[in-house]
């Protein structure tokens, strides 16, 4: 079922979900489904499973060369949203990306998902490699997200990349996008901001799942200003409970999304990380509620595999 469906049928009612990241190379399935377990009490309709481009590391050889070497150091996440599905009978939702792909990648793996029963996709342009100061698409791949939303609706539409395929299948995704209520870190402004994620609605894209946000604030600010501008899709918050000290740093810079002084505070005064998990928790729950109590369709949250603090949000607040 579609995103957009759960949302029509809930009947006004807001829903639970959440995002999971593909475990490491070298794990088994296990270790994702001890991250869901715990959280499935509260029904999720969806889950996210988020996709990490291989990237590349260069080695030292005795001659003094350096030897590029690709690395993938979290595969599977089309085999995961299967899985997922599989077991506890909720839409699993893969994030594709423009980075690390191209064009005939995106549409092999779209003809994948769909012949898996895949409802939703996510399009998201993705962050730059590590060793890439600025985001560099493949050289057959599409540079914005809007480009990608594009070649899935045209998908929809039974436009294939191939002429010979030409309205052979017509497939049926519910395609979101991101948004950003602190703005994405390379606008140049909300305003700017604002008007390429409306091209992505243009597109094709159905809803939307913001960025993490600290400060409710933000995210009423970003709905008002999406509303004015004629973006009338769901807008669904995504939260994420702090849990240490080095999070402080680490969610500012890696972001780039700003944490209210009252919450730093409270932290940097912390004795140790349970205390920290537990103003977190607070913290989150604090939004949570506030944020069920405008409407929302869907509140959204980044586990990122680690159920423990979400599903103590989760009962105090579904």
């Amino acid at each position: 079922m579609k995103v957009t469906e759960h949302i029509q049928n809930a009947n006004g009612k807001s829903l639970f979900s959440f995002e999971i990241l593909p475990p490491l190379k070298g794990q088994n399935i296990q270790s994702i489904f001890d991250g869901i377990d715990p959280l499935m009490e509260f029904n999720p309709p969806f889950i996210d499973v988020t996709y990490h481009r291989e990237e590349y590391e260069f080695k030292e050889r005795g001659n003094g060369l350096l030897q590029k070497k690709i690395v993938k150091k979290r595969p599977g996440t089309v085999g995961i949203c299967a899985a997922i599905q599989n077991k506890y009978n909720v839409d699993a939702i893969p994030h594709i990306l423009c980075g690390g792909f191209t064009k005939e990648d995106t549409e092999n793996l779209l003809i994948d998902l769909d012949f898996l029963g895949i409802d939703n996709v996510v399009a998201l342009r993705g962050d730059a490699v590590k060793s890439e100061i600025y985001f560099k698409p493949d050289k057959e791949g599409h540079s914005y997200a809007s480009e990608l939303v594009t070649q899935i609706s045209n998908l929809n539409n039974g436009i294939y990349l191939d002429e010979d395929l030409q309205n052979s299948n017509n497939t049926n995704f519910c395609i979101g996008v991101a948004g950003y209520p602190e703005k994405h870190m390379e606008a140049p402004s909300m305003d700017s901001d604002i008007h390429f994620l409306k091209q992505k609605i243009k597109n094709g894209a159905e809803y939307i799942i913001t960025q993490m946000f600290f400060d409710n604030k933000r995210f009423f600010e970003f709905v008002t200003k999406c509303r004015v501008a004629g973006i009338t899709v769901p807008i669904i918050p995504g939260l994420k409970p702090i849990a240490t000290k080095k999070q402080l740093n680490l969610i500012p810079h890696r972001f780039k999304v700003d944490l209210p002084d009252d919450l730093i505070m409270e932290i940097v005064k912390a004795k140790d990380n349970d205390a920290v998990k537990e103003i977190g928790i607070e913290w989150c729950i604090t939004q949570s509620k506030e944020l069920l109590s405008s409407g929302l369709p869907v509140l959204h949250y980044y586990s990122m595999g680690k159920a423990e603090n979400v599903k103590t949000i989760a009962k105090a607040v579904f």
